[in-house]
């Protein structure tokens, strides 16, 4: 493990396990199972405060009791992604916007694949809601964590989002 991953958390939840990981200040990482696997399945729990706490405001949003986070998280990456990420992290609980209108938001509206390349890799999803970013046609078009689009399906209704197939 890596100093940005020096504290790990696993914790079950409806869209399968989770993993969490810290630097001791903030959350670095947030993984979803794909096929029963984890990143880091190999490596021992060792938990703090901001992974408890984190655990903690993921199982709120699970029980339906929770519409934002407060924990703190570290966002490591390129100043655009860093730019799309903290787009995301405004996004309403139940809100969602496409590729296209987060591209205009942020002042790239021609930047499609590049936006759709940084929301993919957003490294605490759920938390930073990529899950409610859609395409320009409203359709779910992919999603990195879990079992892809199954999983964002499930966060988006969750959330009171019913899309049309």
């Amino acid at each position: 493990m890596s100093s940005s991953t020096e504290y790990l958390l696993r914790l079950p939840s409806p869209i399968g396990r989770i993993e969490l990981t810290s630097d001791g200040e903030a959350v670095t990482s947030l993984a979803i199972e794909r096929q029963s696997r984890l990143p880091l399945d190999e490596h021992p729990e060792r938990s703090n405060a901001v992974l408890d706490t984190a655990a903690s405001q993921l199982g709120e949003y699970f029980a339906g009791e929770r519409r934002r986070f407060d924990v703190p998280v570290r966002l490591e990456g390129t100043p655009f992604r860093r730019a799309v990420w903290e787009e995301l992290a405004r996004l309403d609980f139940g809100t969602i916007t496409s590729y296209g209108e987060l591209g205009a938001m942020l002042g790239y509206p021609r930047y499609g694949r590049a936006i759709g390349g940084a929301v993919g890799a957003n490294p605490v999803p759920i938390i930073v809601g990529c899950h409610r970013v859609l395409s320009t046609s409203g359709r779910v078009t992919g999603y990195s964590g879990g079992e892809g689009i199954p999983t964002k399906l499930w966060l988006l209704e969750h959330e009171g989002i019913t899309l049309a197939a």
